[in-house]
């Protein structure tokens, strides 16, 4: 009975999930090569490293604004190298903007190009980042971030009850091992039907891929499903909780610093961060002005970030007076965060070089064929089933037309 319940728990789960993770597996697997495709398709955009001195991230924001004098720069991005990504939005008052990001050349200056990110592309700049808004929010922003959080809960959930249904049931008095039993999960029978098949596939592709797929799953609800992940993981690890961080109450009349005295101070306290807590600083990352939460954000990229690329290193000050509010270190800080950081980095293809992006790019379209194949196991048996109760069906039918009366 409890085995019963399990395969119904999975057959529905699966097939409510199914469309999303084709989505997400196909736009995954190309997001795990994000630098090189952009590069290819946009080199314009993303000239590379080329000499010069490396502009910082205030007269960078002060650039796109002098560029654009009806908006303000709220992000200055600087992860890609020889690209900026300033985010911008409209001034108080003035019309809405056509776009949202303008990239700069982080030596010249210049303008590369703008555009409104993630929406559906009619130029070739805009196509990557319609795939990345599709894969994290089905182009849909916030409800859409929503929805595959909840698909990635289902989706963590039906990890372990997939698991459990490739068990060996109990045989009785049955000689054989517990892995001889279980060794038909792991296989394939090619030359079986085409039913057959897809059902080995299914089975045994998410048994070999099982941790995998568990990773995943539960790193997608860490980015969508905060309220979730964070609870979990703070029960069994220490993961603080950043939504219980106090910020700065906002003072009327007060204008917050200006980026290049705000990029100053925040160059300053992560100074002084790295001396006290023995890591090093390789290169800034970021600069982010938080107005709904009155902060500035600083990012680099330091000794204590895993992955080959990008940096997770940041502090946070108050946007008025620059003092210190949090420090939030990639790994060694907190056990729960250190998990999370690798969760993310292996989510995003960022560790174990060129031969883990293959593997996450071919993982995403297996993701994809797996979830399809359930879809058509599904189908398969509701035909079955069908073809077993038409007879009934159709001589009930056949006795009721006989007593109707003409």
């Amino acid at each position: 009975m409890i085995r019963a319940a399990l395969v119904r728990l999975h057959r529905w789960a699966g097939l409510a999930i199914a469309g999303f993770l084709i989505v997400v597996g196909l736009t995954g697997s190309l997001l795990a090569f994000w630098n090189e495709i952009n590069h290819w398709i946009t080199p314009d955009l993303y000239p590379g490293a080329h000499a010069g001195i490396e502009l910082d991230a205030a007269t960078l924001a002060r650039r796109a604004e002098a560029l654009a004098p009806q908006a303000r720069a709220t992000q200055v991005y600087l992860g890609y190298i020889g690209t900026a990504w300033v985010t911008m939005e409209a001034l108080e008052g003035a019309p809405p903007l056509a776009f949202d990001q303008i990239y700069l050349d982080t030596v010249t200056g210049a303008e590369l190009g703008r555009l409104k990110f993630g929406v559906f592309p009619t130029r070739r700049e805009e196509v990557m980042p319609f795939v990345y808004k599709l894969h994290y929010a089905l182009a849909l922003d916030d409800p859409g971030g929503r929805i595959l959080g909840i698909v990635a809960l289902v989706w963590t959930i039906d990890c372990f009850v997939a698991f459990a249904l490739t068990l060996p049931r109990a045989r009785g008095r049955s000689r054989k091992s517990f892995f001889a039993r279980w060794k038909p999960a792991l296989l394939v029978k090619w030359s079986s039907s085409l039913y057959r098949v897809n059902f080995d596939f299914h089975r045994a592709g998410g048994l070999w891929l099982w941790a995998l797929l568990l990773i995943y799953a539960w790193s997608s609800v860490m980015m969508n499903l905060d309220v979730v992940y964070s609870r979990v993981t703070g029960f069994f690890l220490d993961y603080p909780r950043p939504d219980l961080v106090a910020r700065p109450l906002p003072v009327e009349g007060r204008k917050p610093l200006e980026w290049e005295e705000a990029l100053s101070i925040a160059s300053r306290r992560m100074a002084e961060q790295a001396k006290a807590l023995n890591f090093t600083i390789e290169r800034p990352i970021a600069l982010y002005h938080l107005r709904d939460k009155d902060v500035f954000n600083y990012r680099v990229r330091s000794s204590l970030d895993i992955g080959k690329k990008y940096g997770a290193t940041g502090i946070d000050i108050d946007a008025y007076t620059g003092e210190l509010l949090t420090v939030a270190l990639p790994t060694g800080q907190h056990s729960g965060v250190t998990v999370s950081t690798w969760l993310a980095e292996l989510h995003s293809a960022n560790v174990f070089g060129p031969a883990y992006q293959v593997a996450v790019s071919l993982f995403g379209v297996t993701v994809a064929a797996l979830s399809a194949s359930g879809v058509y196991i599904s189908w398969k048996k509701r035909r079955a089933r069908g073809a077993l109760y038409a007879p009934k069906t159709n001589r009930r039918r056949s006795t009721m037309s006989d007593v109707m009366p003409s």
